[in-house]
């Protein structure tokens, strides 16, 4: 009741969604649509190939599009995201992690049935190995959401929660602006005093 369709997940609901979902084996994959908020293309897309974990970066360079005639193909990024560098603070890389190993497992399980592409040993992958349909996607976070018992929302609307959630953790602007992948105007909590009023419940 009164539970708007249409709305990103309050700051304060972030956490408890999160911990409702660690079971998930697309955990992790809700873990970056809120931090740093990536598109559903952009999240299906990158490959361990990506990620530097010695380093605690991560690089994206490839997205999941739905092609007529072809069916969902790995596509180069081409837009300015595409060169941006994520730094992979540790609740990041511990999602990640334990994707990487729930992956193993998967693939154990599936044994012959696993499906790998040339260079598509994606983060995120059906059971079998191959690429997710980013409407399928759409489809399990939002039953992940329901199941949560947060407030309705959508992967589109939910990715806007970042600056929000990391205002509320009180995380520096200059240090959000890292997580986030975005720098000076890009940013809409650039002003100090939108940062508090955001940290304090206020927005």
């Amino acid at each position: 009741m009164g539970r708007c369709p249409g709305s990103r997940i309050p700051a304060h609901e972030a956490i408890p969604f999160l911990r409702a979902t660690r079971a998930h084996r697309l955990s992790a994959a809700c873990v970056l649509v809120l931090v740093p908020g990536l598109r559903r293309g952009e999240l299906l897309g990158p490959r361990w190939q990506d990620v530097g974990f010695e380093v605690r970066q991560f690089t994206p360079v490839k997205q999941v599009q739905r092609v007529r005639g072809t069916g969902l193909v790995l596509k180069d990024l081409t837009a300015e995201p595409s060169q941006t560098v994520f730094p992979l603070p540790e609740f990041r890389a511990r999602a990640l992690e334990e994707r990487r190993e729930r992956r193993g497992l998967e693939r154990k399980a599936a044994g012959d049935h696993w499906s790998l592409e040339p260079n598509q040993d994606l983060l995120f992958s059906s059971e079998h190995g191959g690429v997710i349909d980013p409407s399928g996607f759409s489809r399990t976070f939002d039953r992940l959401v329901k199941r949560a018992g947060v407030r309705r929302t959508t992967v589109r609307l939910a990715r806007h929660t970042c600056g929000i959630l990391l205002a509320f953790l009180k995380v520096h602007p200059k240090v959000a602006q890292a997580i986030s992948g975005t720098v000076g105007s890009a940013w809409p909590w650039t002003s100090a005093r939108t940062w508090r009023a955001t940290a304090s419940g206020r927005l």
